[in-house]
C-alpha cells in the first residue's frame, strides 16, 4: 500500500531518495543537498511530499503556497516518480495529497507546468481536473 507522508526531517532516506529521484527528472540540475532539503522542509511556503512503500521512497513532489495581493496561490514543482513505479497511481496520490493540502490552507488556486513530451504526466494532470492555460511563461535565466 503507497502511503504519502510529508516530509518533516531530512534523515538519510530523505536525501538517498532525492539522490535517486531528481536525476530521473532533470539532468540538468543536480539532486539537492541535504542543507537544501532541510531549508525545503524548514520552510513555510514548501512542502515536500513523498509516496513510499514497504520497499521505500517511490516518489516526491514539492507544493509551494504563497500569497500575493490577489490571495492564496500555490504551485506543484518537481513532481517525479520512480521509474520502477510509474503506472501505478504514484503520481496520482501525491498530486491529490497536494491538492487536498492546498485547498485546506485555502489556496485560490494551484498550478503546474509540464512539458509537452512528459505525455503520461500531461494525461495524468488533466484527469485530475487540470485544464491548459492559454498563457505566455516567461523565464529569466539568473545565471547568466
Amino acid at each position: 500500500m503507497v502511503e504519502i507522508v510529508e516530509v518533516s526531517e531530512v534523515d538519510d532516506e530523505v536525501v538517498a531518495a532525492m539522490n535517486r529521484l531528481i536525476p530521473q527528472l532533470s539532468s540538468s540540475n543536480p539532486p539537492p543537498t541535504r542543507d537544501e532539503l532541510e531549508a525545503i522542509v524548514g520552510s513555510d511556503t514548501t512542502i515536500l511530499l513523498m509516496a513510499r512503500d514497504e520497499s521505500g521512497v517511490l516518489g516526491s513532489l514539492t507544493l509551494a503556497l504563497f500569497r500575493i495581493p490577489t490571495g492564496l496561490r500555490a504551485w506543484i514543482e518537481d513532481v517525479v516518480v520512480d521509474a520502477d513505479a510509474r503506472g501505478k497511481g504514484v503520481g496520482r496520490l501525491l498530486n491529490e495529497a497536494a491538492l487536498d493540502l492546498a485547498r485546506r490552507a485555502g489556496a485560490k488556486t494551484v498550478d503546474l507546468t509540464s512539458r509537452p513530451s512528459r505525455e503520461d504526466a500531461n494525461r495524468l494532470y488533466r484527469r485530475l481536473g487540470f485544464a491548459e492555460r492559454e498563457t505566455n511563461v516567461w523565464r529569466f535565466d539568473l545565471r547568466t
